[in-house]
């Protein structure tokens, strides 16, 4: 039946379209919104609210250079750096343009065109992105209704012999929500033959890593960025951890300069600006209580967080409510159509708590 379906659409291309493979026909398309967001208060993608420390932007200044521009990237000097602020060796990642190439590299390394991979529902879009275009055979396991919490003995009972990989976001966007590290250590017992990769991309906010985990589980695999709390998401930088051995395939399976000398210069100020991070978690943390008291004093339902987010349930009115805040200069992320009647609204300083809260007050 497939074959004729896919048949079916080969026929309906457009002249000169060539076609492409089954397993890109059957995706639908991903183009996130991040069009005319400037000059607004951008509580829409879980960005740093407030931009990158003040020393980054200096550092740049400084060190940015017509002749060093010319050159092709190096990045010995950069992990070194950054595998004395992980605590791990610099044979033990890779740097990777932002979060997104290390689920490619990650795919790409370990996933054959039917191979299975499990994926936990609603999460992060790229795992499914670079699953089916990898052509993987992709199986789901839904958060727990009510309070979406992980759904860990779900997601053991369907790990198989034959499972390759399993992808979680810890915590997970857009839920909030997460396991503990004794959590993680029984997927990675049980998920023997597969790649486990465990996106850190909210760390920060929750306190958990799996990264002390690394030498011992050899199917360990930890992403972390410097798009959220760093303030650097134009920069696209991220990293991917395992034990060397599985390193050394990641490289095989990746772009030789994919990551850019700016990032890297980026990652050496922002690395050294401890303080700055640290305040600015400390903002965020205190401004999610805010956000939870405002919530509960308007009767709004809403869903724990562990991260810089938050799910509250608009119900019917989620996209105008999306809307009507915008028009007002106020951007949140509707998830309507993952999560009924959800609406995410990224957790930024108190300052502009108080202004989401007030103009959802006015139009509630």
């Amino acid at each position: 039946m497939l074959r004729c379906v896919l048949a079916n659409r080969k026929l309906d291309l457009p002249p000169g379209v060539l076609q492409p493979r089954e397993a890109v026909l059957r995706m639908a398309p991903y183009s996130p919104p991040t069009g005319g967001r400037a000059g607004k208060l951008r509580l829409d993608f879980n960005e740093n609210t407030v931009g990158a420390s003040p020393n980054v932007i200096e550092y740049l200044r400084e060190h940015l250079s017509a002749d060093g521009l010319a050159v092709y990237p190096e990045y010995g000097e950069i992990k070194q750096e950054l595998a004395g602020f992980f605590a791990v060796e610099p044979d033990d990642f890779i740097l990777t343009n932002g979060t997104d190439e290390a689920i490619q590299v990650l795919v790409n390394t370990y996933i054959d065109d039917g191979g299975e991979v499990l994926l936990l529902r609603p999460s992060y879009a790229m795992y499914r992105f670079y699953a089916e275009v990898a052509g993987a055979s992709i199986r789901e396991i839904p958060y727990r209704a009510q309070k979406l919490a992980f759904p860990l003995e779900e997601l053991l009972d369907a790990i198989r012999p034959s499972t390759r990989a399993i992808l979680i976001a810890n915590p997970n966007n857009p839920t909030g929500t997460g396991t503990s590290r004794a959590g993680i250590e029984r997927i990675l017992e049980k998920a023997t033959n597969a790649a486990v990769l465990i996106d850190e991309a909210y760390y920060e906010f929750s306190g958990i890593s799996a990264l002390p985990l690394l030498n011992d589980y050899p199917n360990l695999f930890v992403s972390r960025t410097f798009s959220k709390v760093y303030g650097m998401a134009a920069m696209r930088l991220g990293c991917l951890f395992s034990q060397s051995g599985n390193v050394e395939f990641l490289h095989k399976a990746q772009s030789p300069y994919s990551v850019n000398t700016v990032a890297t210069l980026a990652a050496h100020a922002a690395i050294q600006d401890r303080a700055y991070i640290e305040k600015y978690v400390t903002e965020v943390l205190a401004a999610r209580e805010l956000l939870y008291v405002g919530l509960e004093k308007l009767g709004i339902p809403y869903y724990e967080s562990n991260a810089n987010f938050v799910l509250f349930e608009a119900g019917k009115r989620a996209i105008p409510v999306r809307d009507e805040l915008r028009r007002r200069g106020v951007l949140v992320r509707d998830r309507s159509y993952e999560i009924a009647g959800c609406v995410r609204v990224t957790v930024g300083t108190r300052d502009q708590i108080r202004r989401f809260l007030g103009e959802l007050e006015q139009l509630w």
